[in-house]
């Protein structure tokens, strides 16, 4: 798990090397999305929830991979000159992260007849087969969804562990 200090040390770092001083570095509060390039605010970000679950490298390469974005600029996306820029800064090319998500803030719970577990932010509006029991949509993997009350308790448990 990397330590939030330690993280924002190396993206400072990393701004102060390759970017004007216009640009900032915070953590922000997303539960699904690793990090951002905000051009108009100047500023990269990383999810200190997610930041606290990941090791080091991966932390690393998410600041990379955000300030690539910030040097190819706006309207880059991840095409050839963001890749090329990110290639350089020794970004090992993963275009979004595969690790976990912040899910105990997730405030829907599915649930498939096998018994695999499944996290939304948002109200699902139609229905979700299970893709671990099954590719494709079937009627025999339908997943059940549950809404759950996160309390400010939990997320400031969270938080804390976002912390550690």
């Amino acid at each position: 798990m990397a330590d939030l200090d330690r993280v924002r040390h190396w993206a400072q770092a990393l701004i102060a090397l390759h970017l004007d001083p216009s640009w900032t570095f915070a953590f922000d509060n997303a539960k699904k999305r690793a990090g951002l390039c905000n051009f108009t605010l100047k500023r990269i970000t990383v999810s200190r929830y997610l930041a606290s679950r990941y090791d080091d490298d991966e932390t690393h390469q998410i600041l990379l991979h955000e300030v690539a974005h910030a040097l190819a600029g706006p309207r880059a996306a991840h095409g050839p000159k963001w890749q090329l820029i990110a290639r350089t800064l020794g970004y090992d090319g993963k275009r979004t992260h595969d690790g976990e998500i912040a899910d105990e803030l997730a405030p829907w719970v599915g649930t498939c007849p096998a018994g695999h577990a499944h996290f939304r932010y948002r109200k699902p509006t139609r229905a979700f087969a299970c893709g671990l029991c099954g590719r494709g949509y079937r009627q025999e993997n339908v997943i059940t969804w549950a809404h759950r009350e996160i309390t400010a308790a939990t997320r400031r448990r969270a938080a804390a562990s976002a912390g550690r």
